[in-house]
């Protein structure tokens, strides 16, 4: 009889700390789909207009492009080798939608790490292009061993709603130079305080280095200790992260552990979803990286 009772009033605790799991669920998710303060940041290296890409060609894939980013509600976006063309597609498609950039040869020419935000929602403040290299200002500049120029955007927003200011950057490293990438990571760090000051900030980007490189480290503090420092926005999530662990495909199957395309942020802000997004269309991919999305909240950090 004893046994029976001690069973019973196990199983009302098992039943009780379920109940409280399930509840504490639904109140993650109400915040996460309902707080009209989050928004949700998305990185998306687009592929650039590749006539020779075939079936995959941006005149394919363009409407992919846009279909991913309303159906995943995304307000800002920060895409990666964009051309000229194809932002003025997007424009077209995604009507609520501005961007702002430069391209990495300056003016309209050459690929954009540009960022495309809601208008009904946010409102530019200011926004300034900078080139990963030596001389910074310079238009054009080629650093270090890098294959190619390489930018970055940054963005100063307002919203509409709450009256916040934050910050947006987002880049495209190098996909050849590992110098390039190295001090990239630290020219980056560098300018988001003088940029942003003590200000909210997001990071958008590909980065074209997985979390073993000393590239990852150095952006989060782990290979140089510093004052300053970037956090992946993938652990702090209230959520569990949610898809795979890579983000480059090839337009083929992904590559395990490939996981190149980052959302990183400051301090103050309350991650409350990650995921890495695998949509596809009868087998054919929107891009050849696949989009990161994080909602957050800024003005609280996440629980983790």
């Amino acid at each position: 009889m004893d046994a029976f009772f001690q069973t019973k009033s196990f199983l009302k605790q098992q039943t009780f700390f379920l109940l409280l799991v399930f509840l504490s669920q639904i109140a993650v998710f109400a915040q996460s789909s309902a707080d009209k303060n989050a928004l949700r940041v998305m990185t998306f290296n687009i592929r650039y207009n590749e006539p020779r890409d075939g079936v995959n060609a941006w005149a394919n894939r363009k409407t992919k492009v846009s279909d991913v980013i309303r159906f995943h509600k995304a307000d800002l976006i920060g895409v990666q080798e964009a051309k000229y063309d194809q932002l003025q597609d997007l424009e077209k498609l995604l009507p609520d939608f501005a961007w702002c950039g430069s391209g990495r040869d300056g003016e309209n020419k050459g690929e954009f790490s540009a960022i495309l935000y809601r208008r009904s929602r946010f409102k530019l403040v200011e926004t300034n292009t900078f080139w990963l290299s030596e001389t910074p200002e310079k238009i054009g500049a080629k650093g270090w061993d890098a294959d190619f120029p390489r930018i970055v955007t940054w963005a100063k927003f307002q919203d509409r709603a709450s009256k916040k200011n934050f910050y947006q950057f987002n880049t495209h490293f190098d996909h050849i130079g590992a110098r390039a990438r190295t001090e990239s990571s630290k020219l980056l760090l560098a300018q988001i305080p003088k940029i942003a000051g003590k200000s909210a900030f997001v990071v958008t980007g590909d980065f074209n280095a997985p979390e073993e490189t000393n590239v990852y480290r150095i952006l989060t503090g782990k290979e140089e200790a510093g004052t300053f420092k970037l956090i992946d926005a993938r652990y702090l999530s209230v959520n569990p992260h949610f898809g795979g662990n890579s983000t480059f495909s090839a337009f083929k199957e992904l590559e395990p552990g490939r996981k190149i395309d980052y959302i990183f942020i400051g301090e103050d802000i309350r991650v409350l979803e990650h995921g890495i997004l695998s949509d596809r269309w009868d087998g054919l991919w929107a891009s050849d990286h696949l989009p990161v999305l994080a909602e957050i909240m800024f003005g609280g950090k996440s629980k983790k």
